[in-house]
């Protein structure tokens, strides 16, 4: 893993930072790529853009912080960022509420807007897993020693910036779940083409990303699980982002039919 990219002295660059803001470029590229596809103004989209990626990185960072009170201890640590330490869905969450807002202002067709998200998040989240795998957050559980993921587990150094216990084979979340997010991207770069309603993109990703999750989180060893109920906060979101995206679906489906009688 190489958490450090450049380090000159006192002067670090982390790789978690590097390849987070590769991954808002991405995100931002696909934005307008789609945006134009759509119609709507390129300034419109650079504004929804920045304030929703404000909104998003707010929200998963105090999300992060509420999961993880013990990590933190100085002003800096809190503000900091650059050296990871944040929750995607706390940022799907914060990102969500100030894009609503947006839309809402710009008077823009939200299910347009759904759509452009879903494919431009998917590609930045995947990026920013690379990351994660780099700077050790979001780390899986430990393999057991009859695991027959054993040859595929994930052993972290010992960092002063990585965040996951050393020496131990822990399953690999963080490349898991970038490979699948590169993979669902693909899948609504596809079908962006051929959709045949407004939402449809999003609804997928919903689905997909939700499904992927859910399944993902029983081999990470970050966010412990409900007592009573046995799941994650993160897969009772998961959940929910599925049966939204269900929804949306069946949505656009009456939509066409009413349009057809």
């Amino acid at each position: 893993m190489f958490p450090d990219l450049i380090k000159i002295g006192d002067f670090t660059v982390h790789t978690y930072g590097v390849l987070v803001a590769i991954g808002l470029i991405a995100s931002y590229l696909t934005a307008l790529y789609f945006g134009k596809k759509e119609g709507i103004d390129s300034k419109k989209i650079d504004n929804l853009f920045t304030f929703t990626i404000i909104g998003g990185i707010i929200g998963a960072r105090i999300a992060y912080i509420i999961e993880h009170k013990e990590q933190f201890e100085s002003f800096t640590d809190y503000i900091a960022v650059w050296r990871g330490g944040i929750d995607w869905f706390g940022g799907f969450i914060g990102g969500a509420i100030v894009l609503l807002y947006m839309i809402y202002r710009y008077k823009i067709p939200v299910l347009k807007v759904g759509d452009i998200a879903g494919i431009s998040v998917i590609i930045g989240h995947g990026i920013g897993r690379i990351g994660c795998t780099c700077a050790g957050c979001c780390y899986g559980k430990p393999v057991p020693p009859d695991s027959p993921f054993k040859d595929l587990a994930i052993i972290f150094p010992k960092h002063e910036h990585t965040s996951a216990p050393a020496g131990i084979p822990l399953y690999p979340t963080q490349p898991v779940e970038a490979v699948g997010n590169f993979l669902i991207f693909g899948i609504l770069f596809f079908l962006y083409r051929r959709k045949k309603f407004d939402g449809e993109i999003f609804s997928l990703y919903l689905i997909l990303y939700g499904i992927e999750r859910f399944l993902l989180e029983f081999w990470r060893g970050v966010t412990p699980p409900i007592p009573v109920i046995g799941i994650t906060w993160n897969q009772v979101v998961s959940i929910g982002m599925v049966f939204v995206g269900i929804l949306v679906f069946l949505y656009g489906l009456k939509r066409i039919k009413n349009e057809a009688v």
